[in-house]
């Protein structure tokens, strides 16, 4: 294991961290809609260029696979369900334009240049060490934070807004396979456990998990924040033999345990 530290939108850096490495798997980004509406010009930095300077990078070292994170954002104001890999919306906030623009990039270079590159789009991949502190920390770890503290939590809209949870477990399988399956080179691919739960459900079951009594506080929808998301997921089963191993229950689970037994 080497440890670089740097920063993806510096050539220099990616050269460096690309030198002598078989595959590519590239998780760098600001991943936060609201933050991408406060500040679209670092989002874009992080996630478009950032994103552009790893392919030069890996295309001058010959990788031999860039596997990158995508996102669920790219199906946009698209509402059918579930959300398949050949038709997606117009996009409804800056982070999803970046996370656009970044797999007609790698279509771009696998076509133009040869350089073999697969899509994951994720949906709302949560687990241990997600970081639950600042104005744009993801909802579960978040939460899970402050039911352990006995306080209230926040949910944007009614709470009937739904997602499609994915245990980080289920997205690390997706990557190592999407590195070294032979047919994937070229494709986008869904990751996520094909089940559908709302902010509602979600909140029930953290407050089981954690013993919290309290009730949540209902703020004003968000900019740019899908209604609903849910996964196929048949195109990763089939090309990469994706099959998730942790339901959202038992990532859940393993994700309060991990916060409890870091506040000990």
């Amino acid at each position: 294991f080497r440890f670089i530290e740097g920063d993806i939108t510096e050539a220099a850096d990616c050269k460096r961290s690309c030198r002598g490495v078989d595959y590519v798997l590239h998780q760098a980004a600001i991943g936060s809609v609201p933050r991408s509406f406060a500040d679209p010009l670092t989002t874009h930095a992080a996630n478009t260029t950032g994103f552009l300077q790893v392919l030069l990078a890996a295309r001058d070292a010959k990788v031999k696979r860039v596997v990158y994170a995508s996102s669920s954002s790219v199906y946009g104001d698209h509402k059918a369900l579930p959300k398949k890999e050949a038709i997606t919306g117009k996009p409804l906030s800056p982070y999803a334009v970046s996370k656009v623009v970044d797999e007609l990039y790698a279509d771009v270079f696998g076509s133009g240049y040869g350089q073999p590159l697969v899509g994951l789009r994720y949906f709302n991949v949560f687990g241990p060490r997600q970081d639950p502190n600042g104005a744009y920390a993801a909802a579960i770890p978040r939460w899970v934070l402050s039911m352990m503290h006995g306080k209230p939590t926040e949910i944007y809209g009614d709470g009937k807004t739904s997602r499609d949870f994915c245990f980080v477990a289920n997205v690390v399988q997706a990557n190592l396979l999407a590195a070294t399956a032979k047919s994937a080179p070229g494709r986008v691919y869904n990751v996520a456990i094909e089940a559908r739960t709302s902010l509602n459900q979600l909140h029930r079951h953290l407050r089981r998990l954690t013993g919290n009594s309290q009730k949540p506080v209902y703020k004003a929808f968000r900019d740019g924040d899908v209604r609903h998301s849910l996964a196929c997921t048949r195109a990763a089963q089939k090309d990469l033999g994706y099959q998730p191993t942790h339901t959202l229950e038992q990532g859940l689970e393993l994700t309060v345990q991990w916060f409890e037994n870091q506040a000990r």
